[in-house]
């Protein structure tokens, strides 16, 4: 992958952006279904579906167990906890990446098994990472710098974080070639590349830095990611385009929410609809 790297904008996020028609109804304006969140980390689950539920798609199928789902819903009732179809799906945030004992709990899991098997746009996030490039679907993966040194390494590579911090844009090319995937590398700056396209998003505010704003990112991108599935299937850029519009929303909240101060991941979500307004 040799592609030279161009500046995410505003302009760009719009096209990226569907808006409902008088003739949309819940299920036409896609579906998100979202495997999230574990005992460790049970936050995880209660954010990625409030921030997709923010984020203007049709319906966010939660699937997990009951305790979590009481969690979910107790935050964001609309919610879904009953199995359906799906336009896209969210995988791993909130469940370790070490604990892989734990987490083949979550593989035996029928929605899991059966996330694998459709072949809709699928976002791995933290403790479904490893699955990169076993998917027959367009596959996103979200890691920040230390994620993606463990994956690399799990696939026989010499990688370690404080490389790929020191040159992000060589090494999410890397990635890219090793991987096959779409991926969105977090960081000071965050990157979105595939092997066609390499984006750059602006900075955001330093209080961006704060716990649970990884899982509010994976909910807006998720969100996305379901209202373009149609796109992505038939576009092998638009992936990409949606992960980096994902990514804008999710700063410009962030820097809505902060204006010069601390902010918690909550208050993220809380300004997703108004920056969605501004852009469209």
């Amino acid at each position: 992958m040799s592609v030279v790297a161009k500046k995410f904008t505003v302009r760009d996020a719009k096209r990226c952006i569907i808006t409902p028609s008088e003739l949309d109804h819940k299920y036409s304006r896609g579906v998100l279904g979202v495997i999230t969140g574990s005992a460790q980390y049970p936050g995880a689950a209660v954010l990625t579906t409030a921030a997709a539920a923010a984020t203007g798609v049709g319906m966010v199928r939660f699937n997990s167990s009951s305790g979590l789902a009481h969690l979910v819903l107790h935050t964001t009732p609309e919610v879904v906890v009953q199995p359906g179809k799906v336009n896209a799906w969210l995988l791993g945030s909130g469940v370790e990446s070490t604990k892989y004992k734990h987490f083949s709990t979550w593989l035996r899991h029928r929605w899991f098994v059966l996330a694998k098997r459709q072949s809709v746009p699928t976002i791995l996030d933290a403790g479904a990472l490893y699955l990169a490039g076993t998917l027959k679907q367009p596959t996103l993966i979200t890691p920040h710098y230390a994620e993606l040194a463990k994956l690399l390494i799990s696939r026989g590579m010499s990688a370690s974080t404080e490389a790929i911090e020191g040159n992000p844009k060589k090494w999410i090319r890397i990635a890219v070639d090793k991987l096959g995937v779409t991926i969105l590398l977090k960081g000071s700056r965050t990157l979105v590349a595939n092997e066609n396209v390499l984006y750059e998003l602006p900075r955001s505010t330093p209080w961006l830095a704060t716990a649970g704003s990884g899982d509010v990112l994976s909910g807006i991108i998720g969100s996305i990611v379901a209202t373009n599935a149609i796109e992505i299937l038939n576009n092998e850029n638009r992936l990409a385009e949606v992960a980096a519009t994902g990514a804008l929303i999710h700063l410009l909240a962030a820097d809505s929410a902060s204006n010069g101060g601390p902010i918690s991941a909550q208050q993220i979500i809380n300004k997703i609809s108004e920056v969605i307004a501004k852009i469209i």
